[in-house]
């Protein structure tokens, strides 16, 4: 069995646990805003055990506190359930998702959707696709013309006004932002051409490792909001700007002008 194929296989498995729990589980707070369902666990343990199980020698870091950092040439960095306060609540937008880094650089990237059967893969100089179709980003050229999409951070409370100055920054620039509580998610419909552009604040490593090369093989842009990549995966995500590339300039300027 390949990475690749693992990773397939370790989505569409951790997919099934989604689906079998939905609807009828309850949850535990870790902070205001930040949920845990015996999903997140169980979905987990079924990707984590498949890793062992066939590259023992790959390390792993994955959102429920499971860490394996031996300084290995693989590192699958996983997101359970990506979107859980949805999933909690009962609203089916949420998935799985996973990215594979060799010696540092994303190689292979998933998320898959069980709700909507999608499943998007990704692999570095290969492309990227969803059920097998290969993606491309939008060709929409301005950002007064494009659909963007957002999210707050877990301190949402605390800083409304400095998140929702951005977010009114872009909603007078473009056709229109939407929100749908999954990151990983977002990236996943940037990469398919269904929204131009993603900002969020805050977000951490397992949200983005995977919609990174989703987005980059489909022939858009993945950068901080300074305009650059970043340099390590304990930093991604902290400021993450994905776009068709067309309007990516146009977002970075609209984010530095917001003070």
């Amino acid at each position: 069995m390949t990475r690749a194929s693992l990773l397939k296989s370790a989505l569409l498995a951790a997919g099934k646990v989604l689906t079998k729990h939905f609807g009828k589980v309850g949850y535990k707070q870790k902070r205001r805003a930040d949920l845990l369902t015996i999903a997140d666990l169980e979905s987990q343990k079924t990707v984590l055990d498949a890793i062992r199980r066939h590259f023992p020698e790959d390390d792993y870091k994955a959102e429920e506190d499971e860490v394996k950092l031996t300084g290995a040439e693989y590192l699958w960095i996983i997101d359970p359930l990506d979107g859980t306060t949805n999933y909690a609540h009962g609203y089916p937008v949420a998935c799985t998702s996973i990215g594979v880094l060799k010696k540092g650089v994303p190689r292979l990237g998933g998320v898959y959707d069980p709700f909507r059967k999608e499943l998007f893969l990704a692999q570095r100089d290969k492309g990227a696709f969803l059920n097998g179709k290969r993606l491309r980003t939008s060709t929409t050229p301005l950002m007064k013309d494009s659909l963007l999409i957002t999210g707050f951070a877990y301190d949402r409370a605390e800083r409304a006004d400095y998140y929702l100055a951005r977010f009114k920054a872009f909603m007078k620039n473009c056709h229109d932002v939407r929100r749908s509580g999954s990151a990983a998610l977002d990236m996943a419909w940037i990469a398919a051409g269904r929204a131009d552009g993603f900002w969020e604040f805050e977000l951490n490593p397992w949200d983005v490792a995977a919609g990174l090369l989703l987005v980059e093989e489909a022939g858009g842009k993945v950068t901080d909001f300074d305009g650059n990549k970043w340099k390590d995966w304990r930093s991604m995500g902290k400021r993450t700007l994905a776009s068709n590339g067309k309007i990516h300039a146009s977002m970075l300027s609209t984010l530095r002008r917001v003070k």
